[in-house]
């Protein structure tokens, strides 16, 4: 039998088979902005769109951006569990702003809104300093479809005091912003523009022009096909993962095995086997 090598193509520092590279190639055709991987590579060192699109969600047209990073680690508490924020912004009042894109419903849980929102707390406020101190921060999950089926463009949540019917002002705002909304206004348009595949199709010359880069000029193409490789090698990595957990999770059960053979055999740290058998036994 006549083995044929498959020749490989350099992305970046990595090498590729050909067939995956038009592969990525034709998934990068049909990437939208609404498309978590697409996204981060649209605000990657980009405040001027972050800006912008800001600007227009939150109705805040003098709004200024001083730093944004796409997929910031937060984790300050051990044990806790960490997030990554998709595009994590801060404006020249100090307020905090965490835009997350949410293709599934489930992904946008009233909960995970809470979490981050807490978590964003913690990072930004230390040692020695006064609860007053905490900046205002804005949750805002673009959700692809409708959250709330009412057709409202946006869903502005808050808290109030039930007995007075007031604000209680404690600095925390979240937004649920439909996907599905269309319309003549600029959030209507935005919103269009975010599920585009095409630059010639958006509205808006930042989108557009970043857009066009990402998907047309060499350096963006090759820029995102990297990415494309990196999170299928990631992805690749949390399947091994998860099968090294479940072999482990059926030697505990098994019970014939100490925890040292089993995290030898199931190719992982001592003390994590040791937290599967504490949730085991829990």
């Amino acid at each position: 039998m006549e083995i044929r090598k498959r020749k490989g193509k350099q992305v970046g520092n990595l090498t590729v088979t050909e067939q995956q590279h038009q592969e990525d190639l034709q998934r990068l055709r049909d990437l939208r902005p609404i498309d978590d991987d697409f996204m981060r590579c649209l605000f990657k060192n980009n405040i001027p769109l972050a800006e912008f699109v800001l600007r227009i969600i939150t109705d805040k047209p003098d709004l200024v951006i001083t730093g944004c990073e796409t997929q910031k680690d937060m984790k300050r508490l051990a044990g806790a569990r960490s997030i990554c924020l998709d595009a994590y912004g801060t404006d020249s009042t100090g307020k905090k702003y965490d835009l997350e894109i949410q293709r599934q419903e489930k992904g946008a849980d009233p909960h995970r809104a809470r979490y981050h929102s807490s978590v964003i707390d913690v990072e930004n406020l230390h040692s020695g300093q006064e609860f007053k101190e905490l900046p205002d921060t804005y949750i805002i999950f673009i959700i692809e479809k409708d959250f709330y089926g009412k057709g409202e463009p946006v869903y502005p949540i808050e808290r109030i005091n039930l007995a007075t019917g007031k604000s209680f002002e404690d600095g925390e705002h979240i937004l649920y912003v439909n996907g599905e909304y269309r319309g003549e206004s600029d959030l209507g348009k935005l919103m269009h523009d975010f599920n585009c595949t095409r630059a010639d199709d958006m509205n808006f010359e930042l989108m557009a022009d970043r857009t066009r880069y990402l998907k047309e000029n060499p350096k963006g193409v090759n820029e995102m096909c990297r990415i494309m490789e990196d999170m299928r090698n990631e992805s690749l990595k949390e399947g091994i993962k998860e099968g090294a957990i479940n072999t482990a999770k059926r030697m505990l059960a098994d019970g014939m095995l100490t925890l040292e053979k089993i995290a030898e055999y199931a190719g992982l740290p001592l003390d994590e086997v040791k937290k599967l058998k504490a949730e085991r036994t829990a």
